[in-house]
């Protein structure tokens, strides 16, 4: 192999961070597919049951900045394995309960450390993969979440209603506990001689402005394409005529386009980052609005879900990318709050969206709701592209602020 190919080469931590991601993502939707075993073997309504979503959107939405600012003072590799430590004794916990509290309990401190550990494990990619392949490198970590929506969540569900519920907690437990010591054997580490970790500095690097216009797009984009996820069954059975046996298959389409869509947006957004950003809005709102007309078609709604995924996925590695690159100094917490936002953007959403449905627009509802939420995402995208090309040198000249890598196109 020549060195020109092994330099392209990710490390193998990049991968190893994937898999870690891949089981938070599977966590945090797993339940939605078991949820009557839940309530059936608690005795328990399936709504009361729902709380247990509920709780760990809660926890990553206050728990991913909190956390990043407690362990901050951790060596990263240190705080990355006790995260999959403390996610395996959640589900332990969760798996030996019977009382819905105890394990309300479980699951927000499972979301707590997912919390956690995803936004070190964004900083980490990115700082591993360098400046130039940072995008590519946060497409694969991420990517190891959408992964979660075509193997981990299905299987998950398979086991839970084959089974019972408590066996996906029982493994998800096990694997968690394995991957926390092989995190902590492959990750170098800290030598020591960057610069001390410090909370003023976390707190400082979010005085530009550009981390806020990211966040915003952030919650925007999660906002306007999961709030149609969130109620995608209903839609494609009253609306579309399908079969409710089909909706498994047609969310496996989605998940492989959210899948494709993160690795090819990193990938792509390592070179043209606006590019990838203004093109995935365009196609997003596209997607949602052929989806409210033609809806009512079965063959339609099953392309345009998959590309839903494809298209509404497809910004997260580079936003993140953007936010950690911009607070470049102290990037913990920006990459924190940009996790946040996600879950932010789509609790608002899908809460905005549930309303719709009792109205005269049913199950097509939510989808109107996220095409609107769509057009929004133009408006902090545009000030962050013109902020950019007003004051490339502001930028290169920051202290500790990156130089675009030489042949990058910013648009």
């Amino acid at each position: 192999m020549s060195a020109s190919a092994s330099s392209q080469r990710l490390p193998l931590l990049i991968y190893v961070l994937a898999a870690g991601v891949f089981l938070m993502g599977t966590t945090e939707f797993v339940v939605a597919g078991i949820l009557p075993e839940i309530a059936r073997d608690l005795d328990i309504a399936v709504a009361h049951a729902g709380l247990t979503i509920t709780v760990f959107a809660i926890g990553m939405i206050v728990g991913t900045p909190t956390m990043a600012i407690l362990t901050l003072k951790l060596p990263r590799r240190v705080t990355l394995s006790l995260a999959l430590v403390v996610f395996a004794i959640g589900h332990v916990v969760g798996a030996l309960s019977d009382d819905l509290t105890a394990i309300l309990i479980a699951r927000f401190i499972t979301a707590l450390a997912t919390g956690a550990f995803w936004a070190v494990a964004a900083v980490v990619a990115a700082k591993a993969a360098g400046a130039a392949r940072a995008s590519k490198a946060l497409g694969i970590v991420l990517g190891g979440g959408m992964l979660a929506n075509v193997v981990g969540v299905p299987l998950g569900s398979f086991a839970g209603q084959a089974i019972g519920w408590r066996g996906p907690f029982w493994a998800l437990a096990g694997i968690a506990a394995v991957a926390a010591v092989v995190i902590f054997q492959q990750m170098p580490a800290e030598n020591g001689s960057g610069p001390v970790p410090s909370v003023r500095a976390e707190i400082r690097s979010l005085a530009d402005g550009r981390v806020w216009l990211v966040f915003a797009g952030a919650a925007v984009v999660c906002g306007s394409s999961l709030a149609v996820y969130a109620f995608i069954a209903p839609l494609l059975t009253d609306v579309s005529g399908l079969d409710p046996s089909a909706v498994p298959l047609v969310l496996l389409g989605y998940g492989v386009g959210a899948f494709a869509g993160s690795n090819l947006g990193g990938t792509l957004g390592s070179r043209r980052p606006y590019g990838v950003l203004f093109l995935s809005a365009a196609m997003t709102f596209l997607v949602l609005a052929a989806m409210f007309l033609f809806s009512h078609s079965a063959a339609a709604a099953v392309v345009l879900v998959a590309l839903l995924g494809l298209f509404g996925m497809s910004t997260n590695p580079v936003l993140i990318g953007m936010a950690v690159r911009f607070a470049d100094r102290a990037p913990t917490l920006a990459s924190a709050l940009a996790t946040a936002s996600f879950n932010l953007g789509t609790a608002v959403g899908s809460w905005i969206a549930g309303f719709t449905l009792a109205t005269s627009l049913g199950a097509n509802g939510p989808v109107l709701v996220g095409a609107v939420i769509a057009t929004l995402y133009f408006v902090p995208l545009s000030i962050l592209l013109v902020t950019e090309r007003r004051a490339p040198s502001t930028r290169a000249a920051r202290p500790g602020g990156r130089r675009r890598t030489p042949g990058a196109s910013s648009v």
